[in-house]
Order: structure tokens, then sequence, then C-alpha cells
């Protein structure tokens, strides 16, 4: 068989006859395995990786190199493929996820005599834009006034469960927007976000707001002082919940010639921020709501007729996003969306991903906490994971949605993951996860095309314990690239 050599583009292969040449293709088949990466279990990391052609004639031949590959390990964020596929698989490319406003009270002259719901379909990708489209479309409806009170249903899910201690934590104040509540009612992520500029005059304290709406709707602690330009601009930023509600508070400086800064962090329920910021939204369209808004978790009854809906991205859209940022919020809600019971909980969404995983010929176990891999209880093998990419990768009608989901290191938005030969840069196609509580997890997992054009997969997970150092992702990424780049020229 030749040795084809990898150009920039993965068509543009030319066939070298030189005797230095061959050598460098013996020397790339000696080499074709996982070895560079598996130094680390030298230093105590446990691993579980595999790689393997996908042609149709490759036949028990088929594997290039593995390390423990039915090893149950933490995929972490990997967990997000698993999740990707059973989504595609349940919902198809082009589903969407509808949000509405419903009441079952009647339009008199403008003036609904009732209570307005919002009912939440589960949209994982929510935003104010959605909310501004569906007061709008309100207003089309008739609606001037609304005689009850705003009630936001989540009865298809929420609020959830915290299993995580980061969220258990975020319930009362937290530093970051990843651990933000779930429910099928959320907007924005389940974030706030604060917009932070410089004074005109060093000593003054910063302007601050909320990016998305002119009404304070939370408590705004302001304590960044403007500095002199070039100062430098330091923000730290938690959102505490007190009996004042939701708080943002802001510490730190701003040159007086910084940019203006977006500061994102999770906010305390859900369901009450989506009511907090329709009512603003309401308020600012002119439409009078009597009484006071309140969150249900009872889904509206069968008389409630629709006034507004506006529907979400297709899925393969949401799932570039859930997949190329790993976002967290994003990934759980559509988890949730798959179980079909109402006031689902994390664990039945992971087990609704564990049947469509087990249901794969070959697969073996697999235990799933959650469809965002944000705790290191979910559990699966590398062989595993590569039974899954394999089965999307038959699928001609979801690979193309599935594959889309995934970064190329030359170009992903992860810039960590920028790094080894171009063969690696352009040839691989990777998702990969990311842990440090209680302990080190570093994984990775995708496709790859080889120097014949041939297509391939590999998983690998690299977990630690609390003997263990910590582990960067270059220590992880530098071998695993080498030893990719020698499998994808050697085949």
């Amino acid at each position: 068989m030749g040795c084809f050599f990898a150009s920039k583009r993965l068509q543009r292969w030319s066939l070298v006859a030189s005797v230095a040449t061959l050598a460098l293709c013996v020397s790339a088949s000696a080499l074709a395995d996982f070895n560079r990466l598996g130094q680390l279990q030298n230093k105590g990391f446990s691993i579980s990786a595999e790689a393997r052609l996908l042609d149709a004639d490759s036949g028990p031949n088929a594997l290039l190199g593995s390390i423990s590959p039915d090893r149950q390990l933490s995929p972490a964020s990997v967990t997000k493929a698993y999740l990707s596929a059973a989504a595609l698989n349940r919902f198809g490319p082009q589903h969407r996820f509808t949000s509405q406003l419903v009441s079952s009270a009647s339009i008199d002259n403008g003036v609904l005599r009732g209570d307005l719901v919002f009912e939440g379909g589960g949209d994982p990708g929510l935003t104010t834009e959605n909310l501004w489209r569906l007061v709008q479309r309100l207003q089309l409806a008739g609606v001037r006034e609304v005689e009850g009170a705003l009630v936001v249903s989540q009865w298809r899910f929420g609020p959830v469960e915290c299993i995580t201690t980061d969220r258990c934590d975020a319930l009362t104040r937290v530093a970051n927007a990843y651990s933000a509540p779930l429910s099928s009612a959320g907007v924005n992520f389940g974030s706030w976000c604060v917009n932070v500029a410089p004074a005109s005059s060093p000593g003054e304290p910063a302007k601050v707001g909320l990016c998305d709406s002119q009404t304070s709707l939370i408590t705004i602690d302001n304590q960044v002082i403007t500095r002199p330009a070039n100062s430098g601009t330091e923000i730290s930023a938690e959102r505490i919940t007190d009996e004042r509600g939701d708080v943002m508070r802001l510490t730190g400086q701003i040159s007086t010639n910084a940019a203006a800064r977006d500061v994102y962090r999770g906010v305390g329920d859900a369901a009450e921020t989506t009511a907090q910021v329709l009512m603003g939204m309401l308020n600012q369209a002119g439409i009078q709501v009597r009484e006071p808004w309140r969150v249900s978790s009872s889904q509206p009854p069968s008389s409630a007729r629709r006034l507004a809906a506006v529907d979400s991205q297709p899925l393969q859209e949401l799932l570039l996003r859930i997949m190329n940022y790993s976002n967290n919020y994003m990934a759980d809600v559509l988890a949730l969306d798959l179980v079909e019971t109402p006031q689902a909980q994390l664990r039945q969404a992971g087990q609704t991903i564990e049947n469509y995983a087990q249901s794969l010929p070959g697969h073996g176990p697999l235990t799933l906490y959650s469809g965002s891999g944000l705790t290191t209880e979910n559990r699966t093998s590398a062989q595993g994971v590569n039974v899954m990419l394999e089965d999307m990768f038959r699928q001609s009608s979801l690979f193309p949605s599935f594959v889309a989901a995934f970064q190329s290191p030359a170009n992903g938005v992860m810039r960590f993951i920028r790094r080894g030969s171009s063969t690696f840069q352009n040839n691989v196609m990777i998702k990969t996860g990311t842990l440090n509580q209680p302990f080190a997890v570093r994984a990775a997992a995708g496709y790859f095309r080889t120097a014949q054009g041939r297509w391939g997969v590999f998983s690998i997970m690299v977990n630690g314990n609390s003997s263990t150092p910590y582990l960067s992702w270059s220590e992880v990424l530098d071998p695993l690239s080498l030893d990719l780049e020698a499998m994808i020229l050697a085949n």
C-alpha cells in the first residue's frame, strides 16, 4: 500500500516514491499508536483510548491503536457528543422548540380578562430577542392590557434539582455562568449580563447596566472604579441572592480608554428571571399587567389558546453552540427535552441518553448523570464512544449535521486546540472535555481523514485522582496530536 502525505486541503494528496519518503512512511507506521499519550500512565493517570478506521472493507484490521479501550472513565464534555447524537436521532436536524404565550381568558377591547401564561418550550437557546418577538406578536394579537398576572409555566421541567456542588452553591451565590440553574422556561442561558464601561474621569464609578434591558431588573452593587488611561482593567463579579433578590456585585477597576465589558453570571432562579425580563418588556411595550408575576409548575389548561409563539433555531444550529462552546446550560436543557414525562430531572435525562447508546450494537455499559458532562460520575469507554461515532457516520441523513458540530483544530473557536502539525490541525474534527474537580479529566473524541482519504474515529479519556497533579491540556493534546498524525500519515 502506498504512503500519501496531506497538504493543506484534504483532497490534495501526492504519492512520493523516493527512498527517503518511503523510510518516513515506515517510521510513521511503526509509531502509529497511542505510545506518546500512554506515557501519562507513568504519572498515575488512567487512560482509555482507541482509534480505528471506518472503511467498509477494513474488517478486523481497522484498529490503529488502543489503551484499555473498554475501561470506564469520565468523559467530561465529550458527553455532549452522546447528547447530540441522541437528540438528532430523536428529533431530527430541523426540529425547533416552541415557546408561547397562552391564555384561557377572552380579549375584550384590548384587555385580556385573566392571566397571561408564558409556556416554556424547553428552548436551550431562548434569548431576549425571542421574548421581544413574543411581545410584538402579543400586540399584534390585540392585547394592550392584562387584567390578571403574568404566569411563567415551567411544567415540562423546572426547577431542576442540582446534583453537583457548583450548581447547588450557585443557588445562593456564583462567580461563573456555567453553573446556571435549569428550567424549560429559562432565558439567556440562565444568566444575567451586566455591561461595564469607564466613566469620563478617573476616580469616578464605572458606568454599569444590564445588557438587554433599560429597566433595572436586579440590584447592581457597583464598586468598579475608573482609572487613568492604560491603567489596566480587572473586574471581578459575583451574583448573590438575598432578601433583595439577585444582586450583581462588581469590584475592580477599568481604564478610561478601555472598551466596555460584558460580564455574565448565573441567575438564582431561571424561571423567575424570565418573569422579570418578560415583565420589563411588557411594560416597555406599554402592555400593563395588573397583578404581580408568578412562576408555576402546572401545565396550562387545555382550554388555553395560543396568543403568540416563537420558535427556536433548528436543532442542528443549537448543536453548534452546545458543542463548539461546550455550553452546559444548553446541553442539560436539551437533555431534559429528551425525557417524555413532565418535571424531568437530570438523572432521568442521563438515563434517556444511556438507553440510546446501549441500543447500539457493541457499545457496552455507560452511566450518565447529565447531558453536559459537568459531573465526574458520568462514565463510558473509548470503545463505546467510537461505537456511537461510527453509528452516526453510517447515517447519511444525520452525519453532516453531527460532524459539523465538532471543531477543526485549525479553525475552532477554542484556541487551546490550535496546536500540532498542519496534518493534525486540518485532518481532525474534535470535541474536548475538561474537569478539574474533584479530579482532573481531559477527554477528546471525533473523526479524522487519513492521507489516503479514509475516515477514522478516535476517543481518548485521561482521568486523574486525588493524588495526581494538575493536568494541563498541552500535556494531553501535544502527544495526542503526534499519535494521530502518525496514524493519519500511515493510512
